[in-house]
């Protein structure tokens, strides 16, 4: 028997990432798509509790697929328990631009999805593709323009090897970065601390009353080893993440502290 991929995203069902990704995936797997019905980035792992959810069945290109009215937690949580699809492995991408640094995958979607199945027990992978346009990241997703054939390829390789191999042991999830132009190989990671120079623009709306926009170009580069200089160099990165934030260095400090 083939095994089963649960296929997911947070930049909508109809995206051409998660259809990228379910074009590789198809050939070594049997993929079934549960992602949300619109454009659910930066949304990390909310979770809808306070409102019904809706998951519809569609057909896109002639494959069944189904919108999730909700949040990319919500439609991996349909899936696993509503749906009951008792997937092999749960991919979440190919989301359309990065998500590297501690910053970025505490927001991500894309990430939050990963972490949700994991947390549910199934092992699952996250895949990001660098875009440099930043406005491509806000673009309708059904039309970005991106070329996904690197992506494809590494999306299809890092599932076969884990399918064949296993998961690798002491790590939760692993967030796949994917340069715009893939140049070098893997490179196992750690997270970066930053991805955006945060910053803050005060505009006026036309009654002129101030409002605020979050905004901040990208860091330029940081520290050897990190996911962020593994992009820059033109290498795929591979971060192993795990779900326990315990800072498991600062418990002496903490003691102190409150002993």
């Amino acid at each position: 028997m083939r095994p089963k991929i649960l296929l997911t995203n947070d930049d909508g069902v109809y995206s051409n990432g998660i259809w990228a990704a379910y074009r590789a995936l198809s050939e070594i797997a049997d993929v079934t798509v549960v992602a949300p019905a619109t454009q659910q980035s930066a949304v990390g792992r909310s979770i809808s509790i306070f409102e019904p959810i809706r998951a519809t069945e569609i057909t896109v290109d002639g494959v069944r697929a189904y919108a999730v009215g909700g949040k990319p937690t919500d439609a991996v949580i349909i899936g696993l328990f509503a749906l009951k699809l008792q997937p092999d492995l749960v991919v979440s991408g190919i989301n359309i631009g990065e998500n590297l640094s501690y910053e970025s995958i505490m927001t991500s979607g894309t990430v939050g999805a990963a972490m949700e199945a994991s947390n549910q027990g199934v092992s699952s992978v996250a895949f990001s593709l660098q875009v440099w346009d930043q406005g491509d990241k806000f673009d309708d997703p059904r039309h970005v323009g991106n070329s996904f054939n690197d992506s494809e390829r590494v999306v299809r390789d890092v599932c076969e090897k884990i399918l064949a191999r296993g998961f690798p042991e002491g790590t939760d999830v692993i967030n796949v970065n994917i340069p715009s132009q893939v140049r070098g190989g893997y490179e196992v990671t750690h997270l970066a601390r930053k991805l955006f120079h945060t910053g803050v623009e005060r505009r006026l709306d036309p009654r002129g009353r101030p409002y605020f926009w979050i905004n901040g170009p990208l860091v330029e580069d940081a520290e050897e080893g990190t996911d962020v200089h593994a992009i820059r160099k033109g290498n795929v990165s591979i971060t192993p993440i795990t779900l326990d934030c315990t800072a498991a260095e600062g418990g002496d400090s903490v003691r102190d502290l409150f002993g």
